[in-house]
């Protein structure tokens, strides 16, 4: 998922430097060894190349940097004693039975864990982070005598869309194979009514989750149900059915959205877009096909190999004065249609 790649980016620059720590740490506290300044950064370097083949090494500047970290009131205040044997000078801590890992987390491993938890909290609903919120409260208080810590980063999520609820459930049952019985309310009908379906697949769309699978009542291995439409959820007892029948992968690479006709086939579409639009498309392809080519200075002519949906549509329309549908002619009449019907609504 895109946000625990997130989260890896923001740790990965210290990273190197908590290792680095935790090996310093571990020859500071050996009493049969006497560390120089280069077996310490032999040590480091030995350690951060077996972990990252792609490690350029350190330098002397970066362990003594380290050392007076190690040393300061926002590291671990360590008691370091220098001892010369013969021409050399060897570290260690003065207590030996002294370690780091013993210590209460620092300001930096506070700033750390606040960071990357600050990220996997937007994962509420989903079980495998269910841990994650009943951590949460004890890490802020914690945190609570320190300085409170900026919020710098946040996601397009919406954590009151009706239905997230749900996720955790629809996971789990995906995962251990469960059909289901879910009271379901669609948007063109007054009243609920039940549907089972074996789920398969979880795909989120603008900022909307929805569930695929099979329904056993029409044959169809593609239904999909918006989680925010699902009233209630309870389990089906019988034989799971399996997809046999879709790669998900694969399944939504020629659509916009969730929507696939069943009779829908793909086809060569050109848009036009102008004004600082062009520059916002070329910059964020809105689909995978998309080529695009300047035919003027300030129109971007843009081709997609697409299957026309509703959310395509919408899509287009979204764009209002400055799109312009070249072909196919069907698709360009029907958004012609549609602006025509919402300037009549004025």
């Amino acid at each position: 998922m895109q946000y625990i790649y997130t989260t890896i980016l923001i740790m990965s620059s210290n990273k190197h430097a908590l290792i680095r720590y935790k090996v310093l740490d571990r020859c500071f506290s050996n009493p049969g060894k006497e560390y120089t300044i280069d077996d310490l950064i032999e040590e480091c370097c030995s350690v951060l190349e077996k972990l990252d083949p792609d490690t350029n090494g350190i330098c002397l500047k970066t362990v003594r940097n380290d050392i007076a970290f190690m040393k300061s009131d926002q590291g671990w205040n360590i008691e370091l004693g220098n001892y010369r044997h013969g021409q050399k000078m060897y570290y260690r801590y003065v207590n030996t039975n002294f370690s780091i890992n013993n210590m209460p987390l620092n300001d930096l491993e506070i700033n750390q864990l606040s960071e990357a938890m600050s990220i996997l909290t937007q994962f509420k609903g989903m079980p495998q982070f269910e841990w994650v919120h009943e951590l949460l409260p004890k890490l802020r208080q914690g945190i609570a005598p320190r300085k409170a810590i900026e919020t710098v980063i946040e996601f397009d999520s919406n954590q009151y869309l009706k239905g997230i609820e749900h996720l955790g459930v629809l996971y789990n049952a995906i995962v251990y194979k469960k059909a289901l019985i879910c009271h379901y309310h669609p948007f063109d009908s007054e009243t609920a009514t039940d549907v089972c379906i074996h789920p398969h697949y979880l795909k989120q769309y603008n900022n909307r989750w929805f569930l695929f699978g099979y329904n056993p009542e029409n044959g169809s291995y593609t239904w999909n149900l918006a989680l925010d439409r699902i009233i209630t959820i309870k389990d089906k007892k019988g034989k799971f059915v399996e997809n046999t029948q879709i790669d998900w992968a694969e399944y939504h690479t020629d659509i916009i959205g969730v929507t696939k006709p069943d009779e829908g086939a793909v086809e060569n579409i050109t848009l036009h877009f102008f004004g600082k639009t062009s520059k916002y498309i070329e910059s964020k392809p809105i689909h995978g096909s998309q080529k695009t080519k300047w035919i003027g200075d300030n129109i971007l002519e843009a081709n997609f190999q697409l299957i026309i949906n509703y959310e395509f549509e919408r899509l287009i329309l979204s764009y209002a004065d400055s799109i312009k549908v070249i072909k196919p002619n069907k698709l360009a009449v029907l958004i012609k249609k549609r602006l025509k019907e919402a300037y009549n609504l004025y």
